[in-house]
């Protein structure tokens, strides 16, 4: 490390040896840790309950739930923001394939992306405005009807 240090800046050196060590690693699954809530889904066809993990934090919404293998069927993760504003996703890291729905400040889902693809640095867009987005397993929308225009009955959001 010597000839680094002789020949690059040593604030530049030090960031290239973490970079060396951390480059690679996978990051520990308790790093970042979430509350835990409930929430409903009211459909036509009656109301559907979730456990969910609520990510409220730029820590907690940039790990989501990347690098998780399973997650139990009325299980989710909600991402809540501050306000109403176009939201877009992506499935980097992440190992599931999953259902995103897209929900408005006044609960409503705005908008359902089913079965995303794992792995993908495609972005995932609400399209509409949007105060949170709830990560579902993949299937789960359509196996419970769920559908635009459905509504989330979660003690987060201001019209509730």
């Amino acid at each position: 490390m010597k000839i680094f240090a002789k020949i690059i800046h040593p604030h530049v050196t030090l960031a290239l040896i973490l970079g060396f060590f951390t480059v690679g690693m996978a990051p520990a699954q308790d790093d970042v840790v979430f509350d835990r809530s409930t929430l409903k889904i009211e459909t036509s066809d009656g109301v559907h309950s979730f456990d969910v993990e609520v990510a409220t934090n730029d820590a907690q919404r940039a790990r989501g739930l990347m690098f998780r293998n399973e997650m139990a069927p009325d299980a989710g993760m909600l991402f809540l923001y501050r306000r109403d504003r176009i939201l877009t996703m992506w499935m980097a890291n992440t190992y599931l394939p999953l259902d995103m729905l897209f929900i408005g400040s006044d609960g409503r889902i705005v908008r359902i992306a089913r079965n995303t693809i794992p792995l993908s640095r495609t972005t995932i867009s609400s399209r509409k405005r949007a105060r949170a987005v709830l990560e579902l397993n993949a299937g789960t929308a359509r196996r419970l009807g769920i559908s635009a225009g459905d509504r989330v009955i979660f003690d987060g959001f201001p019209g509730q």
